[in-house]
């Protein structure tokens, strides 16, 4: 015993020194690699903003086309059968990504927002940070687990990178791998990653907004549950776009199914719905729709729809088979919701916005501890009672639903609902559990009256 008790500190010691060491070189390279992609984005993305309409229909299908041919020719690529979602890579291939294609999903990404395409940008960039981590580990060896390990802290350091939050980001790169479940073993690889590539990404000249909100000295109960009631909207509008994003992935497949579509084609077909869209959405909901979440952000006014529009557009754009990030929209939409529906419960349409923007990623993403973070990265302290009961109060009303099919169910969100663990939220139906339908029951018995049995009998007699 008193070896071991000389013996823990020091192992421990040599695994803050390795990670210290494996996740600084992650996130190094992560950073420089979404520095790449992000100037890229930035000079190419907001065009489409200025354009005549009939460019903007046009450059809709051209992207379109573009995405399909370059995903389906792209991953002939690949020779290791791996798939190369980050998820996945961690939760079942022991860290391993494929490491030809890491350039296919950027450039499909650049592709889509450059031609007005509604999506986000952190994907690509997680998807960076995932495969030139997965690379690491190659290169040096490293066992199964630690590989794990090194994958979640790129995806954590590409987090960080975009969102320009490095603590929430890197948590969110651990948290989005199941729900109700975080790995404390990848906690300090992943915020050393996401710090680090933070300030890399920063020195190589990667801006960051600063959001200066006015949050309310006076804090009260009655302030708490308002904000409480804008997480309970934001997690509907959460269900919704989730809704609408795997419907419109269903409604695309079973097109390309049924009439045996060429791939490229399916988001062609995509690109022509937008087009004939965008004649009565504002074009506001195109590409990253950054200058209205900024707008709702300054207390702007927001269409009470807003969010539907730009839940509608990703939906499309991302069902029908173009690439982008997922994460970006879940700010947009939280930001126009809670801007809209602030006044209605006496709250400044900018502190809404706020409480909005973190409350949809809580709950569409099922990343709460990441999400209260964010809030407080980007607003400062002063925000944290505002957000802490939004987020949790909007990640639970989502209920067992996620952007990321490959999420993992590590635990249910009620004990009134069973759900089997470790299985993706795409293949997992959870049903009412067993102690509740059996309560239930009784109830329903108790409410029919003694007088039931009685009225049966007289029925028989008769």
């Amino acid at each position: 015993m008193p070896r071991l008790r000389l013996a823990e500190p020091l192992v421990m010691l040599a695994t803050v020194v390795q990670w210290l060491a494996l996740s600084m070189l992650t996130g190094a390279v992560v950073g420089v690699g979404c520095s790449v992609f992000l100037h890229l984005l930035f000079a190419t993305e907001g065009h489409v903003y200025a354009v005549p309409l009939g460019v903007q229909m046009s450059l809709l299908v051209v992207g379109g086309f573009a995405n399909g041919l370059l995903l389906h020719y792209g991953y002939r690529l690949s020779r290791s059968g791996y798939s190369d979602s980050p998820i996945v890579a961690v939760n079942e291939q022991r860290g391993r990504m494929p490491f030809r294609t890491l350039w296919v999903k950027p450039v499909a990404a650049l592709i889509t927002l450059g031609c007005g395409g509604s999506a986000g940008k952190e994907g690509p960039c997680s998807h960076i940070g995932a495969s030139l981590a997965a690379g690491i580990g190659r290169v040096l060896h490293l066992n199964p687990e630690l590989r794990k390990r090194l994958l979640a802290c790129g995806v954590s350091a590409g987090f960080a990178s975009v969102f320009g939050t490095p603590i929430a980001g890197a948590i969110y790169g651990v948290e989005m791998l199941a729900i109700g479940r975080i790995r404390h073993d990848f906690l300090f690889p992943g915020i050393v990653a996401g710090v680090t590539a933070f300030q890399v990404s920063k020195y190589l000249g990667v801006p960051y907004p600063h959001y200066h909100i006015a949050f309310i000295s006076d804090f009260t109960e009655l302030l708490f549950l308002k904000t409480v009631l804008i997480g309970i909207l934001c997690g509907a509008a959460a269900w919704v776009f989730v809704e609408l994003l795997q419907q419109a992935r269903r409604l695309f497949g079973r097109l390309r199914d049924r009439y045996v579509l060429w791939p490229p084609l399916v988001p062609l077909l995509g690109g022509v719905v937008l087009a004939l869209l965008v004649m009565v959405v504002p074009s506001d909901y195109l590409g990253l729709s950054l200058p209205i979440m900024e707008r709702a952000l300054h207390g702007e006014t927001m269409p009470y729809l807003g969010f539907l529009w730009k839940a509608l557009l990703v939906a499309i754009t991302l069902g029908s088979g173009f690439y982008g990030g997922i994460v970006t929209p879940q700010f947009v939409i939280g930001a126009v919701l809670g801007g809209a529906f602030a006044h209605l419960l006496g709250l400044a349409p900018a502190l809404g916005a706020a409480v909005g923007l973190v409350a949809v990623v809580a709950s569409a993403s099922n990343a709460p501890i990441a999400a209260i973070l964010m809030g407080i990265e980007l607003f400062g302290a002063d925000s944290t009672l505002y957000v802490a009961g939004a987020c949790v109060a909007a990640y639970l009303i989502i209920g067992h639903r996620s952007v990321y099919p490959a999420q993992q169910i590590a635990f249910s969100k009620s004990s009134w609902i069973f759900a089997h663990t470790d299985l993706p939220v795409g293949q997992e139906k959870t049903r009412l559990s067993y102690g509740l339908l059996r309560w239930w029951s009784k109830r329903r018995r108790a409410l029919q009256g003694p007088g039931r049995p009685g009225a049966a009998k007289g029925e028989r007699d008769r």
